[in-house]
């Protein structure tokens, strides 16, 4: 079993994500004697501010966390759910077709992505509420007080960020990001510019609003969002604009725990969220791995991308099959991670055989992650999310809600196909390694459709390959969601020629660090090391 080589001066605790204010806010929060969960919290908190079109209090999410303390090693769902009044086949006259990335459904006029229609009910902060009643040492208030500040002082427009805010995904199926910051009178004043175009690089966003809204949770707590002066706020606005959202979807929602969905891997336990959330794909692709001696085809040869491509085809297409809301749709885990499932699929990989999964591949980055470890040795990973905006923000509220309705079926009798409470499949996977009991990894990545295939790249690179975890979410990626292979354009166009005399169709990004952006920290010998996916803006830092 390979490990990484190479040391860095020994951390007693450190946290990673892709914004700078949010990692300065949950640094502060460990130096003053918090747990990881004390962090991680301020740290997202922080990232609904400076990054307001990914995640916030409006969304929903999934966290692992191990406690080596108390033992506990729990999975805490905080997924959204359909309103009470969605039916089955409500949407099913107007659906025009899949978006092309596999991730979400076109609708006439876009009323599952845009406006109230488009809402779920918001799960996020029944999340955080669960995990700091059970994890946290500093009291609430604390780890608002950050996000508080940015949002009242104000911030700077960063590039990823303005990334967002131009963002145009007609070719996925969806809508330009800039439709959605004007669709409220609040998001206009607070995202555009006075010609009415999205704030660009430098600029500067105050948002007093959600300072006097976080103000409220942290001194009433979460009932405010969901049964108080905010639920209140959000219920009357969705009354005005036509929405499906009720004050009994909000007063009725509860964050979930569960065990986490397990395997190993090369003699190492792999912890991942199970279903809605995305574990299943990550697991079942490595377990097909673990048949094949990965380190003899080279990293990222024609070999090792046919082989791994396949494993991830194989996988997407066993989720697009069988996982929605085990309420609903019960998965057959034990079949999928099965040996001897496992061992059919290497079997014809190794015979040549193409796995069809066919859809036109692209990315949806809705998303946002941070990782922790504390000096306790508590390790926590978080991926939260608006799912896809729905430009909404409840008038002097300050926050965008999600626009989850999105990845719901339109079309009945289907896994994913909409229910009243129903959850839908997420990729969201915040996933942790171990050595028998001891942590040694904790990865997360936003990027929707492509966060699995990212993760699973990750754990190779530092499982198979002896990478650090910078190195390892920086190395080239592909991508294998659909029938196409998609790579890096730091992936030589040797190797993609000899993908493509394989009898695959490959597509080469533009971008140097495309398919999600994974971000995680390991602990050999509990020395930590964080790694920033370097398309984002954030970074590692501990003490």
């Amino acid at each position: 079993m390979a490990r990484p080589t190479r040391r860095l001066p020994a951390a007693t605790a450190m946290i990673v994500a892709p914004q700078p204010e949010a990692v300065e806010a949950g640094y502060a929060v460990l130096a003053a004697g918090g747990s990881a969960v004390d962090a991680v919290l301020a740290c997202a908190f922080t990232q609904g501010v400076v990054d307001p079109m990914m995640c916030g209090i409006g969304g929903l999410g999934s966290m692992q966390i191990f406690d080596p303390a108390t033992g506990r090693h729990i999975v805490l769902d905080g997924l959204s759910t359909c309103p009470g009044a969605c039916t089955p086949a409500m949407w099913e006259s107007v659906f025009e077709g899949e978006c092309t990335d596999g991730y979400g459904y076109m609708l006439t006029g876009g009323v599952n992505e845009l406006g109230h229609a488009a809402v779920t009910t918001p799960g996020v902060l029944r999340l955080f509420e669960a995990a700091h009643t059970q994890f946290g040492r500093l009291p609430w208030p604390d780890l608002l007080a950050p996000a508080i500040d940015a949002a009242a002082g104000g911030w700077v427009v960063r590039p990823h960020v303005a990334g967002m805010f131009s963002l145009n995904e007609a070719a996925y199926g969806r809508l330009r990001y800039s439709a959605k910051l004007a669709a409220t009178p609040d998001g206009r004043a607070l995202y555009l510019r006075a010609d009415g175009t999205p704030k660009r690089v430098g600029d500067p966003v105050r948002n007093p609003d959600l300072a006097a809204t976080l103000r409220t949770i942290a001194r009433d707590g979460v009932d405010s969002f969901y049964t108080g002066s905010i639920a209140a706020r959000i219920v009357a606005d969705m009354k005005a604009g036509g929405g499906l959202l009720s004050a009994a979807d909000l007063a009725g929602f509860r964050s979930r725990a569960h065990p986490p969905l397990e395997i190993t891997y090369r003699g190492r336990r792999i912890a991942t969220p199970p279903p809605p959330a995305g574990g299943i794909v990550i697991a079942e692709m490595l377990r097909i791995l673990e048949r094949f001696d990965l380190a003899l085809l080279g990293h990222n040869s024609p070999a090792y991308i046919r082989v791994v491509a396949e494993a991830m085809k194989i996988a997407g297409r066993d989720k697009e099959t069988h996982i929605g809301d085990p309420d609903f749709v019960v998965p057959p885990l034990a079949f999928l991670l099965s040996d001897g499932y496992a061992d059919d699929c290497a079997k014809r990989i190794r015979a040549g055989d193409k796995a069809s999964l066919p859809r036109t591949g692209g990315d949806s980055r809705h998303t946002t992650t941070v990782s922790c470890i504390d000096a306790g040795g508590m390790v926590v990973s978080l991926t939260h999310t608006l799912g896809v905006p729905s430009g909404v923000i409840p008038p002097g509220t300050g926050f965008m809600l999600n626009g989850a309705m999105n990845w719901y079926d339109p079309r009945p009798g289907r896994p994913g196909s909409i229910a009243a409470g129903k959850r839908r499949f997420s990729s969201m996977s915040p996933t942790l390694v171990f050595e028998g009991e001891t942590p040694v990894m904790t990865v997360g990545a936003p990027g929707g459709a492509w966060i699995g295939v990212a993760i699973l790249q990750a754990l190779l690179n530092v499982l198979d390959w002896g990478m650090t975890m910078q190195e390892a979410v920086s190395a080239p990626r592909f991508s294998a969601t659909t029938d196409v292979i998609d790579i890096s354009n730091r992936i030589p166009r040797r190797v993609q020629r000899a993908v493509e005399a394989m009898g695959y169709e490959v597509r080469r990004s533009a971008l140097s660090y495309p398919f999600a952006a994974p971000h995680g920290i390991t602990a050999w010998d509990r020395r930590l090391e964080g790694g920033a996916d370097p398309q984002r803006d954030g970074y590692a830092d501990g003490f």
